[in-house]
C-alpha cells in the first residue's frame, strides 16, 4: 500500500490555476511535500509557455525537500526560456526552508502579508 492510497493527494494539497493575458498564478495551498510535489510540478510545467509565472505560496502549511527542488527548476526552466518567475510566500512553514537552502536570495521570493497572496 502506497502512501497515496493512504492518504490521498487531494486532501493534502490544492493547486488552483488562473490564466490570463499577463501570465499565469500557481496557488498552492496545504502541504507540498513527495506526494504532492508532482501535481505542483506539473501545473508549474504547464505554464511556461505564459510569459511570466507566479507561485503563491502563501497557503502552505508544510513545505519540504520535494517542492524545494520544484521551485529550483521551476526557476532554472524560466531563466531558459525568458520567463518572469513569481514566488509569494509568507508563513514559516515556507519562508524558513526557502531561507535555509538559499532559495530566498536566488529565487527573489516576496513576503506577503497572510492571506494576500497573488493579490499583492
Amino acid at each position: 500500500m502506497s502512501i497515496d492510497e493512504l492518504v490521498p493527494t487531494d486532501e493534502l494539497v490544492s493547486i488552483d490555476v488562473t490564466t490570463s493575458a499577463a501570465g499565469v498564478v500557481v496557488t498552492v495551498t496545504g502541504e507540498v511535500d513527495a506526494c504532492t510535489a508532482p501535481s505542483l510540478q506539473a501545473a508549474v510545467d504547464a505554464a511556461f509557455d505564459a510569459p511570466a509565472l507566479t507561485v503563491d505560496l502563501d497557503g502552505v502549511t508544510f513545505l519540504d525537500s520535494a517542492g524545494l527542488c520544484v521551485l529550483a527548476r521551476a526557476h532554472r526552466e524560466a531563466s531558459e526560456r525568458g520567463v518572469r518567475l513569481r514566488v509569494l510566500a509568507s508563513g514559516r512553514a515556507v519562508v524558513r526552508p526557502l531561507q535555509i537552502t538559499g532559495l530566498w536570495e536566488l529565487l527573489g521570493v516576496e513576503l506577503v502579508a497572510p492571506g494576500a497572496g497573488s493579490a499583492a
